[in-house]
């Protein structure tokens, strides 16, 4: 496979937030066949479903040749490192990871479908891909109910 631009999302409201998005960055930059190009700033973001505590969010640029299969595989071994447990829709996480765009590639399989099938619905993605990718981002995303960035910040390891 050809070498892309791929972003990934990353959420987490439970535990040490900061901690568990520099851990999926970390182990996304150790991941074979993924490098890191940049990390958005983290906003702080209201979540969307049952009343829980706020999330940590950011967004991941990396550049691959896995497949958008084999980047769901990262995903979810990352999430599961990070004590993930799969339950209530939109409840609380101590990691998610989204793929939100591969390339230019389209997939629509049961369980992973890319371009993500929200991301122009959702604040919480849209700040911080703007932020790394303006080009990528065709709604205004200033003054947001609910997302505000912060003074917080992911480093990019070797």
């Amino acid at each position: 496979m050809a070498l892309r631009r791929a972003y990934l999302g990353l959420g987490s409201n439970l535990g040490d937030r900061l901690e568990r998005l520099q851990s999926a960055v970390d182990g996304l930059a150790a991941a074979e066949g993924v490098t890191v190009v940049a990390v958005s700033p983290v906003y702080e973001t209201e979540p969307v479903g049952p009343p829980q505590p706020d999330y940590l969010n950011a967004v991941v640029s990396i550049d691959t040749q896995l497949t958008p299969r084999q980047l769901l595989e990262v995903a979810r071994r990352l999430e599961a490192e990070a004590g993930r447990v799969r339950g209530e829709r939109w409840g609380s996480r101590s990691l998610d990871v989204d793929l939100l765009l591969v390339g230019d590639e389209e997939v629509c399989e049961t369980d992973l479908v890319v371009p993500h099938p929200r991301l122009r619905e959702r604040a919480f993605v849209l700040a911080p891909l703007s932020d790394l990718a303006p080009d990528l981002v065709d709604v205004p995303t200033a003054g947001w109910a609910g997302v505000r960035r912060t003074e917080l910040a992911l480093r990019v390891t070797e």
